[in-house]
């Protein structure tokens, strides 16, 4: 069989792009279509300020004239600098069952990544470590939660014919449960002993930008050594930020200050995924009143991130977090995490919430 990469520069090229996961996912009752604008918008340099550092090339291998396999590569040097490692990344990878077109668009990918001075070809990111990332594992009969990849349990399959190797591995963690659980915690949680100088608050609506700058600051603060981290700047924050009371409620996000200073945060949301799945991709503007509508009903909710800045590890501050999250999970059926760094408050808020290990994901990794 015969095949062909094109590197996509054009919409006709875009659209074969984004209508190959439609044939792949064809009978799997548990994909999720993603929003095809925001894929747009996120694959696209001049309104995604994470470009402004980094190079995107965007490839589709076709079969008889049929999209067959698909992929981006990336390019930051910002990493290069940061983490002495000269990693270009491949993200949105999508394949049928066909190990040849794989290695034939990989082997395209690669050339273009050694020409450009890359030593490894590391992913998914999708397209870089604040986003979706990593190739599904396990637990393949279950939908994917917000912000979860979900793939065909014979991706890996692909990458290690392809030469790929696991680099690392990471999971989320769920209670299913969780309404049993908040009895428990809500009877033995007691006020933090100590002085009075650590206060919680929400998310200040009113003061959106001013707020958001919080957390984009105690997030890079907190993160700053943990694997593959860059620091997001202003317009990155924002960026992301878009939608995020699609997803969330200033209720469902909690910064603690101390004499005044932020210095950690708590951000939760609701599987989204629950809401959308109907939808195929393709949220529409008279969609959204209802949308926001049933948002409220959904009782699942997803622990985003949870960050302490370094100089305030080890203090009371994770706890009295701890303590006002449980107000807000009251009415909360199941609780789950994205994946959380354990040097942070991820595996605290673990242990506390009886959170069991629910789907493995990969990192794929190839000397180029």
């Amino acid at each position: 069989m015969s095949y062909f990469v094109r590197e996509i520069k054009e919409k006709s090229g875009m659209d074969d792009f984004l209508s190959l996961p439609s044939e792949i996912y064809r009978n799997d009752p548990n994909h999720i279509v993603p929003q095809l604008s925001e894929i747009k918008r996120v694959l696209n340099p001049l309104k995604n300020p994470y470009f402004t550092n980094a190079s995107l090339n965007i490839y589709v291998c076709y079969s008889l004239g049929k999209p067959v396999c698909r992929a981006v590569m990336v390019i930051n040097r910002l990493h290069w600098q940061k983490w002495k490692r000269k990693s270009a990344f491949f993200g949105f990878f999508e394949s049928v069952d066909d190990s040849d077109a794989a290695l034939y668009l990989f082997r395209k990918i690669e050339s273009y990544a050694r020409a450009s001075g890359a030593e490894y070809l590391e992913g998914p990111f999708n397209p870089n470590h604040y986003s979706e990332l990593g190739i599904l594992l396990d637990n393949f009969n279950s939908a994917p939660i917000f912000f979860e990849s979900y793939n065909p349990p014979y991706y890996s399959v692909l990458l290690k014919e392809a030469g790929f190797s696991e680099l690392c591995k990471f999971h989320t963690r769920i209670n299913n449960n969780f309404s049993d659980t908040l009895v428990k915690k809500i009877k033995d949680s007691h006020r933090p002993s100590g002085k009075n100088d650590i206060t919680i608050r929400k998310f200040n609506i009113f003061r959106f930008k001013r707020d958001l700058e919080i957390l984009r600051e105690i997030n890079n603060d907190a993160f700053e050594n943990n694997w593959y981290f860059l620091p997001l700047s202003r317009k990155e924050y924002l960026f992301s930020a878009k939608f995020l009371f699609f997803v969330t409620n200033p209720g469902l996000i909690l910064i603690a200050e101390y004499k005044g200073q932020a210095v950690g945060a708590v951000q939760c949301v609701i599987n989204f995924n629950c809401l959308i799945k109907s939808l195929n991709g393709r949220i529409r503007p008279w969609n959204i009143p209802g949308l926001l509508l049933r948002k409220r009903n959904i009782k699942e909710l997803i622990i985003f991130t949870g960050a302490v800045k370094k100089s305030f590890r080890n203090t009371r501050v994770s706890a009295l977090l701890f303590r006002n999250m449980l107000r807000i999970f009251r009415n909360c059926t199941s609780l789950a995490t994205t994946w959380i760094s354990d040097e942070n408050l991820g595996a605290h808020l673990d242990k506390l919430f009886e959170l069991r290990p629910d789907k493995h994901f990969a990192i794929f990794s190839k000397q180029l």
